[in-house]
Formats: C-alpha cells, structure tokens, sequence
C-alpha cells in the first residue's frame, strides 16, 4: 500500500513542481496567465492540445466502451477526432489571427468582437458553459474511481483530492503551467497505457491470443456495427459529424488557437493530430475488449467505465498498477485544469467585466477557478450517466455554437440575430431531444440539431440587418484559389472514414485485430501525410494573387 501511495505523492508533487517552474516564467497580466502570452511552440501545443482533448472518457469511456461494444467503437473516436483536427486550420488560423490582432483571450469575446452583440455574447458565454460543466464532472468522476480502487479512498474524496492537487498547479501557473503539465501528463499517458495493455494481455498469452479467444467467445465485439448493433451506419456517420462540430466548441481547446506561437505551431498539431489518435485511441479500446476474459459479467454495482481499474487490480503489481493509474489521472487531469481555467477566464472577460465596466483583478479569475471546480464536483457526486451517455449529450449541446463560429469566420452577411435565432434553436431541439419528444431518423440528433440551428442562421440573417458595431472578417476567411480541389479531397477522406463496405467483416488479421481495424489505423496515416501536405499549400494560396 505504501509503495501505492508514493507512486500517487511522487506524482502530484511532480505537477505542482511543474506549475511553480512554469510561475517563474510567467509575465504580469491576464495574457500570460490565460493564453501564456500567445508563445506555446508547435511540440507544446501539439501535446497540450491532445493531452487537454484527451480526458478521463479517453481512459475510463473508451475501455468501457470497448468492453460493451468492441472494437467497432475505435474507428469512430480515432479516425473521426483524427479528422476534426481540419478544424484547426479553418477555425483555429483565423481565430488565432483575429485574437492577435485585436487581444482577444475567450470564445465568446470573438463572438462579440465579429457581431457587435453583448446579448449574443452573454448567450454564448451561457451555453459554452452550461454544457462544459457536465463533461467537466467527467473528471473527477473517474478520479474517484480510480483512487477509491487503487488506495480505498471514497469516491468523492478522491474526486476531491485530485481537483484540489490541479488547482495548485493551475493556480500557480496558468496557461503556462497547464501547457508544461500537459506535456509531462500526455508523455505519460502513452507510455503507460502501452504498459498497462501489454500487463492485462499477458495472463492470456498475448494481445494476439487474447483477442483471438475473445473472437471465438464474442464475435460481436469484432463486427460491425459492434454488440447489440450499438453503431449502425446512421449513428456511425453521426458520431463522425459530432467530433467535427464539438470538438472545437469545446472551450479549452478554442482557447489554445490564442494560445500558438504562430500558424507553423497550428499546422503542426494539425498534421500530427490523426497519428496520436489512431495509434492512442486503440490501446484502452483493446483493454476494454480484452476485459471480457477476465470479466464476462461485470461484479455488482460496478459500472463499465470501471473496467480499467477493476483488470490492473487483478493483473498488476501494486506499484505498477499505481504508476498506469496515474497515467489515468494524467488523462483526466489534463483537461480537468483547461476546462477550469478557460471557464474562469471566460466568467471574468465575458460576464464580470462588461457587468463592472472595466477589468477585474486577475484574483477574480482564481475566485472562479475554485466556483466552477466546486460546482464540477457537485454533479460527480452523483454521476448522471455512463460517460459515452454525459459526452453524447454535453457535445451536442456545444456543437449547436459551430454554425456561428464558422459564419462569424467567413459569411459577412451572418447577423447577430441570425445567430441568436440559431443557437436558441438548436438548444430548444437538444432540450426536445434529451425528454425525448423528437425521432432520431436513425442517426445521433447532432445531426437535425445542426441542420436546423443552420437553416436558422441564414434565414433570420437575411431578414435582419448586421449590426452597425461589427466587425469585419479575419483574412483567413478569404477563399484561396485551390479550396475546391482541397475540399474534394476531405470529403473523399471523411466518405472513406464511414466504410459502409466494411459492414459484417469479421475477418481477424494480424494482431488478432478485426482487418478493418488496420484500414483505420492506415486511413489515419493517409489523413496525417494529408494535412501536413494541405497546410502549405494554403500558406501559397494566400502568398499568390486570387
């Protein structure tokens, strides 16, 4: 038990230790301490960026879901969040661009500064975090799990414990701080749970072994559409839209495009995103699937996101299970401190300064920190839903923000009514959908969702008039002259990523690994070589005369 115990100490002093290092670097002002004076380099923000995507439903969601659904559930998470990383470019460059120019720190103060409405502001600001908080309360829930099973701590002590260790280093450092944690944490993350498969594999021979054994017990975690028929073709092509929506509406990653040295550093983490996905993604998947030799049925009171802790308490040392524990903490931690820092950044610009009329002490910001860690902590006490059922919800919530980003970024004729009209719509329809009082048409509704708050948009944008305080567009939504060719290209790719041709192969191929499972790790290579070969050409694009 003691080993246990300073394995977990070694780690948390390693983070606060990080966050004291990052203090002496930082500058005075709320730029440094929110955005690290827009100078993350491109390796830095490319392992703050995943780390900070990859949560406690990377560890805990994707090894439950692996053990309820199979491998079907890997292509979806790694292919499609391989492929959102585009959003990097057409997002992330122009906001990047925008909020350098004019000191722009949070979402909805970009929303603000293009539309000229503090009513479409404070909307934004209250939607962005009501549906954050849910996905926030993700992290301590798995924290909890994964002390109360590593050192019998209660759940919520060590649902405690871990957001109290995070908001000493966040507090000490900031933006800077979290960047360089989540460095340490993402290194961490891989190189454990590599360890941790290849701990749970051995006892049955082997990852080829072992899922040649689960193949013959449970063929339906090799197939597709994945046991119980979880992801058939509609839902399929609905989670894949879902990750391209939601993903850069999430705030802790929006904040990071104000965060990058340069457009190199986005490009970067553009090129490298499909890499870390498509290798990462698989490994508590294959856990989770693996799992079911151990545990057909799961002991009672124990839910499927607890699969993970419940095979190293069987299979690891105690040491080693503390140390590939961690890596779990790494994961949730690492978005743990983003969500809390953007939300409190966003509480101070967005709410408390317009309220006041001028700019709050940074203290403010750290006031907020602990609210929202507080509030987070409330839900986890008693936790909703499995975590693929919290992040469906919360992600569709956020993706309804995507169509007045994207027209804020590129349409002039988008108005700020137009985009009330589109974010009050689609939440209505995400409320309908939550009591159930609306048909799916066999897909996930982000799909009607976004439609409809779409069609809203442009529909009230051309009955109402721009406001007369609004800005004009970022360069970057200036079309160069090969967009057509280029996006051709990504609608071939994302048609490849939803293989209809693929269903009902259940043909084991090297690994053990169904033979769909190496098409995808394949495909997001492709998507990697791709993207660092697009991001170029649209530097010469813009170079050259249109």
């Amino acid at each position: 038990m003691w080993g246990k115990v300073g394995v977990v100490v070694g780690y948390f002093a390693a983070l606060i230790g990080i966050g004291v290092f990052a203090r002496r670097r930082a500058r005075r002002g709320v730029e440094d301490y929110f955005v690290a004076s827009r100078s993350l380099p491109p390796l830095v923000l490319f392992f703050t960026m995943a780390a900070t995507n990859f949560s406690a439903f990377t560890v805990f969601g994707f090894s439950g879901a692996g053990w309820r659904i199979g491998y079907a559930f890997y292509p979806i998470m790694a292919f499609g969040t391989g492929f959102m990383a585009l959003s990097f470019h057409f997002i992330g460059r122009p906001v990047w661009r925008l909020g350098k120019r004019r000191g722009l720190l949070t979402p909805p103060e970009l929303v603000f500064d293009r539309f000229g409405s503090p009513t479409l502001r404070l909307l934004f600001f209250g939607v962005m975090t009501a549906f954050t908080l849910p996905y926030l309360a993700m992290q301590p829930m798995a924290a909890g799990y994964a002390l109360e099973g590593l050192l019998g701590i209660p759940y919520l002590a060590g649902a405690a414990l871990v957001t109290v260790v995070m908001l000493g280093y966040t507090f000490f450092g900031g933006m800077r701080g979290v960047a360089w944690t989540d460095v340490f944490q993402g290194g961490m993350l891989i190189v454990l749970l590599i360890v941790a498969l290849w701990v749970i594999a051995a006892p049955f021979g082997g990852i080829a072994a072992a899922n040649r054994d689960v193949a013959a017990g449970l063929p339906e975690l090799f197939s597709r559409p994945g046991a119980g028929g979880a992801l058939m073709p509609g839902i399929w092509f609905g989670y894949m839209l879902l990750w391209l929506l939601c993903d850069p509406m999430f705030p802790q990653l929006f904040q990071r495009f104000y965060s990058a040295r340069s457009e190199r550093a986005l490009a970067t983490t553009m090129s490298l995103y499909p890499l870390i996905t498509g290798f990462l993604f698989l490994l508590p998947v294959t856990i989770g699937v693996i799992g079911r030799l151990a545990f057909p049925e799961l002991p009672a009171g124990a839910a499927s996101d607890r699969v993970f802790p419940l095979l190293l308490s069987l299979y690891a040392p105690p040491v080693l299970e503390a140390l590939i524990l961690t890596a779990a903490l790494a994961a949730l931690m690492s978005t743990l401190d983003s969500q809390l820092l953007t939300l409190s950044s966003m509480c101070t610009r967005d709410l408390v300064e317009p309220l006041l009329g001028r700019k709050p002490p940074p203290r403010v910001g750290k006031i907020f920190v602990v609210a929202l860690a507080l509030i987070g902590l409330g839900i986890a006490w008693r936790p909703p839903a499995t975590f693929l059922a919290i992040a469906t919800e919360a992600f569709t919530g956020l993706a309804v923000l995507f169509p007045t980003v994207l027209a804020g970024l590129y349409w002039g004729r988008a108005t700020a009514k137009g985009a009330i009209a589109s974010i009050i719509v689609g939440e209505g329809l995400v409320a309908a959908y939550h009591f159930k009082l609306l048909p799916a048409f066999g897909t996930l509704p982000v799909v009607p969702v976004v439609v409809a708050a779409s069609l809203a948009l442009v529909i009230v944008s051309f009955l109402t008039k721009p406001h007369p305080h609004a800005r004009g567009l970022a360069d970057g939504g200036r079309a160069g002259g090969r967009v057509w060719r280029w996006a051709a290209v990504f609608t071939l790719l994302f048609a490849l990523g939803n293989d209809f041709w693929n269903w009902n192969d259940s043909r084991i191929g090297p690994g053990g690994f169904p033979w769909w499972v190496w098409y995808f790790l394949g495909l997001c290579a492709i998507l990697s070589a791709v993207f660092r070969r697009f991001a170029p050409s649209r530097e010469r694009d813009r170079a050259s005369p249109s």
